[in-house]
């Protein structure tokens, strides 16, 4: 058998897909999050002299092409043929690119100045700044105050000495014994254990300043701190010749103190707020959704570019680049309003299939899948994870990641619904709420009370819901 080599020339028909560069665009919109939307759009507004960030109120009143009858798009398109005498609709319209809403720029009067709070910020007082401020009164020695202030600065954010004396003395040049003295110095400030080596130490400097600290309560933190952490009371009791009782007291007092004292001031670190996307609004029986415009960046295309578009006939090179500028600005244009129309349609599709958990609370939250939503709006899955990736929702029962309402479960409930993992979580918490403290609930107990609920599920998966809400066992919840 021979082969034959050799050119041919063949005509074949297939089918693939090709991302183009319009397409990964508006896949990565999509996906970002309010505060990676805004940043890119502001690269492309530094990038892109055609593109033009409107206020927000021009954007509340702008029209789509898709209502002729419009007043707002009438006065629009007055205002365009009187200012000049290039119609950017008809421009638009020549490129196949109607389907734009458009609004010229409007003229702020720059005198007209307008007061809200948020114009208004506050300053939290950070730890640092709380301990200098007392230091200032704490030694008149300036060489205590230069080793109080290193020693503020190398302090965590939870209040706890970062350095060893010996790390603090050769970077200070202060002696050991000095360091030592402006150390218990501030063990006196407020807030109380601040300073401290240690959680041990953290707790007896707490305790020593209410006035508490005694043998007793030196021995449970040296030497049984563990035990009391696990709940171990018969332990303790026996190892210290103490009733049980005693021994509850003593860590009743223990459990109440801060092991964390500088928390309670604000990080240095810069705060990141939450931006709703999504509003979710109670009218009568039924839930309105509306995107929140503020969080959606409003481009419209400079009117400076209405001279150079009259000079682009003219001009191959001009015409070449700004039809290029501009047709990057319309698809950027589009892709937002494609964002704001899919995470409505997503959203519109959770809300009606969670109803009951706006109306009735987390305990009746339903499993649901990105499957489940994107045969409900008609798109793909990687569609539906893109549109609810980073975005957040706020209700009358609260502000939520969307994320928060498509959860795993287990089968139940009416109409052969599953339960959501949370809501399980939340029965489990309010009979662990309502437990006897002496007496407290097992695993298996309230594997039976939840199946009395319809909830059948395993020991092993109540354990897992328990510990994923940082709920101690029934041995080390008990009480004496």
């Amino acid at each position: 058998m021979s082969m034959r080599l050799g050119y041919d020339l063949t005509i074949e028909q297939t089918q693939k897909l090709v991302m183009t560069p319009e397409l990964i665009q508006a896949i990565q919109i999509l996906q970002f999050n309010t505060q990676e939307l805004d940043s890119y759009v502001q690269d492309q507004l530094l990038t892109n002299p055609v593109l033009e960030q409107g206020a927000p109120a021009a954007a509340e009143t702008r029209q789509s092409d898709a209502e002729p009858g419009a007043e707002g798009e009438s006065s629009a398109a007055e205002q365009g043929n009187s200012d000049s005498d290039i119609d950017w609709r008809e421009y638009l319209k020549e490129r196949q690119y109607d389907d734009i809403s458009y609004r010229q720029w409007e003229y702020k009067d720059p005198d007209e100045k307008e007061n809200s709070y948020e114009q208004y910020t506050t300053s939290d007082v950070t730890l640092p700044e709380h301990l200098m401020f007392q230091l200032q009164f704490a030694s008149h020695k300036k060489g205590c105050r230069n080793v109080g202030r290193y020693i503020i600065e190398s302090l965590d954010e939870n209040g706890y000495m970062t350095l060893t004396v010996e790390e603090i003395a050769r970077a200070t040049g202060a002696p050991e014994d000095k360091i030592e003295e402006v150390l218990d110095i501030i063990h006196t400030f407020d807030p109380s254990g601040v300073g401290a080596r240690d959680l041990r130490e953290c707790l007896m400097i707490q305790l020593d300043h209410k006035g508490l600290l005694d043998e007793r309560y030196e021995t449970v933190l040296r030497d049984h701190l563990e035990d009391l952490a696990a709940n171990r009371l018969g332990a303790i009791s026996k190892a210290m010749g103490l009733t049980v009782k005693e021994v509850q007291e003593m860590a009743d007092m223990i459990k109440s103190l801060e092991p964390k004292p500088g928390r309670q001031f604000a990080s240095q670190t810069d705060t990141r707020y939450i931006v709703p996307d999504v509003l979710v609004e109670r009218v009568d029986d039924d839930y309105v959704v509306t995107v929140n415009d503020s969080s959606t960046p409003h481009l419209m295309v400079s009117s400076y570019y209405e001279k150079l578009l009259g000079e682009a006939e003219k001009d191959s090179n001009l015409s070449k680049y700004l039809t290029d500028r501009l047709n990057s600005a319309v698809w950027l244009i589009k892709s937002i309003d494609q964002r704001k129309q899919t995470i409505y349609n997503v959203v519109q599709a959770v809300v009606k299939y969670q109803k009951e958990f706006f109306d009735k609370g987390s305990k009746y939250l339903k499993t649901l899948t990105l499957k489940q939503i994107a045969e409900e709006v008609g798109i793909h899955e990687s569609t539906v994870s893109r549109s609810i990736n980073g975005k957040y929702l706020q209700s009358p029962m609260g502000v939520f990641e969307i994320k928060y309402f498509f959860s795993g479960g287990v089968a139940g409930g009416q109409g052969g619904e599953g339960i959501s993992s949370k809501s399980i979580k939340s029965f489990i918490k309010e009979i662990i709420d309502s437990e006897d403290p002496k007496s407290p609930y097992s695993d298996q107990d309230m594997v039976k009370m939840l199946k009395e609920k319809g909830i059948d599920i395993s020991r092993r998966t109540v354990a897992k819901y328990r510990d994923e809400m940082n709920i101690l066992s029934s041995s080390k919840r008990r009480r004496y």
